[in-house]
């Protein structure tokens, strides 16, 4: 178990986790901590129930409030932020999810309080996870990286690979002789490069700039005025706001790597907010990923023409 994560749990539970077997240990993708119910950790998509004492752990107010006090370093206050989006990224990239009472103001949250409800996400980077891909999403004769959109659904390891592209395209690959080009990301829920105070976790290569916490339409127009990247790189795409801020991206010569979430490009094509997006031709690749035989597996590459016949034109 990675130690960033065993700092900031409670005694009583950083025992129950190391307590299970390597096989386990190795394969943890969520540690799900829920005040009066059992500890759950997710491995390998299966959920366990660490025990104490021959019996799954119940987990305790005082250790949602040792957790709590950890993650918040004693201060609330300068906590309100993470509160209002439901999750904090942690050092090692790790991200903790929150949920509990909401508290409204004017209609819009304003935070949570008490919370009763963790789920603490493990970040591995995964180098080499895009190597397989470059051979069609790069473009030699053109000598850029075409604009390309990952669709899967959650935990198929869109993330993953979209950050190891990123590293990919930041650093180069000399050996195709691809050359490094700046990249921008805009990481709205501060998962690519799962920053702490500005500066990424991952390895990410030498020509990233990140824009951390940012709406994405927003942080794209201000990433093309203000860093000039060749390529823009956002995660899970959604909204109408995001549909123009891409086309429009597009317009100003910066191609665009994306996620959406979906179980196929059709039903991902279909979203209202989206369609425009597909109809203008935004991306020369669309690569669906599953979970087997393991998370960030291709499923299928579509290429612009396959595109075209799966909309129907």
């Amino acid at each position: 178990m990675q130690a960033e994560i065993l700092t900031v749990l409670p005694p009583t539970i950083k025992e129950c986790l190391q307590a299970l077997p390597d096989e386990i240990v190795r394969y943890v993708e969520e540690i799900r901590i829920r005040i009066s119910r059992p500890l759950e950790v997710i491995a390998g998509g299966k959920p366990y129930y660490p025990e104490q004492r021959g019996e799954s752990y119940i987990v305790q107010e005082s250790d949602a409030h040792f957790l709590l006090n950890q993650l918040s370093e004693y201060s609330l206050y300068a906590f309100e932020e993470e509160l209002r989006k439901g999750f904090i990224t942690i050092r090692g990239g790790h991200r903790v999810g929150l949920a509990g009472k909401v508290l409204l103001e004017r209609g819009d949250v304003q935070t949570l309080r008490p919370i009763s409800s963790f789920n603490i996400r493990i970040a591995r980077q995964k180098i080499g996870a895009a190597a397989r891909l470059i051979g069609d999403l790069y473009e030699p004769k053109e000598r850029r990286w075409l604009s390309t959109l990952f669709v899967g659904a959650p935990q198929t390891g869109k993330t993953t690979v979209l950050r190891d592209l990123t590293r990919l395209m930041s650093q180069g690959v000399p050996n195709r002789q691809i050359e490094a080009i700046k990249v921008g990301i805009v990481d709205e829920r501060s998962e690519i490069a799962a920053s702490i105070a500005g500066v990424p976790q991952h390895e990410l290569g030498s020509r990233v700039d990140v824009l951390d916490g940012c709406p994405k339409a927003e942080g794209m127009m201000m990433m093309i005025r203000s860093m000039s990247p060749e390529v823009l790189v956002v995660d899970e795409i959604g909204r109408a706001e995001d549909t123009r801020a891409i086309i429009e991206a597009l317009h100003a010569g910066v191609n665009v790597i994306a996620t959406a979430h979906g179980h196929s490009f059709e039903e991902v094509a279909q979203r209202p907010a989206l369609k425009e997006l597909f109809a203008a031709g935004a991306f020369g690749r669309v690569v669906e990923l599953g979970r087997l035989p393991h998370p960030g597996s291709i499923s299928r590459i579509r290429l612009p023409r396959q595109l075209k016949v799966a909309m129907g034109k």
